[in-house]
């Protein structure tokens, strides 16, 4: 380490500022704990929206987004091994991975990727909540059924989710004292809600990435 020290020392005075910067203590507790702490943001981001990815069935994007998430670990973990000794770095670390699933969380919210069931369950006639789903452009699907309390209407709507708040609001204004569950879906076969557009074939105008 001193024999390229002084090596580097004997090149321009730019070079030679630059590794006295390097060796300063602002370096060392200062950029690198910021630097790890942003590539741990990036790579545990990463790692939120490939498991997303996975769940939802798209295989062709998730291995791509695993390469690049590797790739910045292993930057984020050699600079650990190769500063053993800052404790300032480990908390860097720590603190990337707990900021980097709170902002995987907050894009997997703005993507809104896949399709939920929602599932209603409600003591009136429910003829007027799935009229107005349907007027809204959701599919529902109505059935009879018994509760613990008697006659219950039970409806079935499957929207994208970036619609879901739109529905919710619509069950609320409707039937405000209703039961409802959300359930995340794995796959549709075909398009079911206003949010993909098809032809009258029924082929997607603009398809979504293939899984």
């Amino acid at each position: 380490m001193n024999i390229a020290y002084r090596i580097l020392n004997t090149l321009t005075p730019y070079t030679t500022i630059e590794m006295e910067m390097l060796n300063s203590p602002y370096f060392d507790y200062l950029i690198l704990p910021f630097f790890i702490f942003c590539l741990r943001i990036c790579d545990v981001t990463l790692d939120t929206m490939r498991i997303i990815f996975m769940t939802k069935g798209y295989r062709n994007i998730a291995p791509i987004i695993g390469f690049f998430e590797v790739l910045i670990w292993i930057v984020a973990i050699t600079r650990i091994m190769q500063n053993l000794n800052n404790w300032v770095s480990y908390l860097a670390y720590a603190a990337g991975f707990a900021t980097g699933n709170y902002v995987g969380m907050l894009l997997d919210e703005k993507l809104a990727i896949g399709h939920e069931l929602i599932r209603v369950i409600t003591k009136v006639d429910a003829s007027d909540l799935a009229n107005a789903l349907r007027n809204a452009g959701f599919g529902v699907t109505t059935l009879q059924a018994s509760g613990m309390q008697g006659e219950v209407g039970i409806l079935y709507v499957i929207v994208n989710r970036k619609n879901q708040k739109q529905a919710i609001e619509i069950i609320e204004h409707h039937a405000p004292n209703a039961f409802f569950t959300i359930e995340n879906i794995h796959f549709v076969n075909r398009p079911l809600d206003k949010n993909i557009i098809t032809d009258s074939a029924g082929v997607r105008v603009f398809p979504f990435v293939r899984r």
